[in-house]
């Protein structure tokens, strides 16, 4: 079993992440070699990450990986990682969810100093994860209302630099998703145990997502270290979009009693559609679903602090 401080490690680059550039993957390089042994590896096609991580945890020259990317990275080598592998995220996305959320920061350079020192003070955390329909999960994976989110955001495609768009664009993007809806969500699918809902998202930690610096709240009290919290809308009316703001912002859901259906530290919720549903996992478009099956990994991987 691997355990301690990493002294070889492979560096894990998605070169088409928002915020990852040549001069920035030499930066971020020069700063892990302070520290530990590093080998570089770029990423070419989907699902390099899941294949390069788990040939490194099956190597046992090696002690640790860093990934420098965004969330659809991240979420890559969480479905390659075996159990003892140590992992370091650096932030190269667009909205970086889940290093930000386990308190490594935004920037790519704070990041890596901060893990660098964590590798070679043995600094760990041990983390749950959540599946859905058998795909690892490291914040959220939803179906419905905000999985057709990230799907109309994908559907503009990318910058002529090759980069995601920005928060203003997302903003934007949001605002058509519910007025093409006219603020109005029916019930169509049923939570199993607990009855019908318009949407719901399997959360695995807090905040569900970031809107620049801000913090978007589902499941506030959710930890790495739990199981799941399934959060679930009843429907959705004009009316109520207000109190589904300040809940967002806020993570505080009194104004929406009995609109909000809440399960917590769960190990699975199986989700019934009545037509196909958009369906995401840590914000990558999975196309449309008929059934989801939300469970909790515990203890499942070892990251870098």
């Amino acid at each position: 079993m691997r355990a301690g401080n990493v002294e070889r490690a492979v560096l894990v680059v998605n070169p088409r992440a928002s915020r990852v550039t040549p001069d920035r993957v030499a930066q971020v390089e020069r700063i892990l070699r302070s520290n530990c042994q590093i080998e570089t590896v770029f990423t070419t096609a989907p699902r390099d990450g899941i294949r390069i991580a788990e040939d490194v945890s099956n190597d046992a020259a090696f002690d640790g990986l860093f990934m420098y990317s965004g969330d659809g990275g991240f979420n890559e080598v969480l479905n390659g990682a075996g159990p003892e592998l140590a992992i370091g995220f650096i932030p190269g996305g667009r909205t970086n969810v889940l290093p930000r959320a386990l308190g490594i920061g935004r920037n790519p350079f704070a990041a890596a100093r901060q893990l660098a020192e964590g590798a070679q003070a043995g600094r760990r955390r041990r983390i749950s994860l959540g599946r859905a329909n058998g795909r690892r999960f490291g914040f959220a994976s939803g179906i419905g209302l905000d999985a057709e989110l990230v799907r109309m955001w994908e559907s503009l495609g990318r910058r002529r630099d090759g980069r995601k768009r920005g928060d203003i664009v997302f903003s934007l993007t949001a605002l058509r998703v519910f007025w093409k809806k006219r603020g109005l969500m029916a019930p169509a699918l049923e939570i199993s145990g607990v009855g019908p809902a318009a949407s719901a998202v399997a959360a695995n930690g807090d905040p569900y997502t970031y809107l620049g610096r801000a913090p978007l709240h589902l499941a506030p009290r959710t930890s790495f270290e739990a199981g799941i919290d399934v959060v679930g809308l009843r429907e959705l009316r004009p009316a109520r979009l207000p109190a589904l703001a300040t809940f967002l912002i806020s993570g505080r859901e009194n104004r929406l009693n009995g609109d909000l259906i809440r399960l917590r530290d769960v190990e699975r919720v199986d989700v019934t559609c009545s037509r196909p549903l958009p369906f995401h996992v840590d914000g990558e478009d999975l196309g449309d679903v008929m059934h989801a099956t939300f469970e909790s990994e515990r203890n499942a991987v070892e990251v870098i602090v």
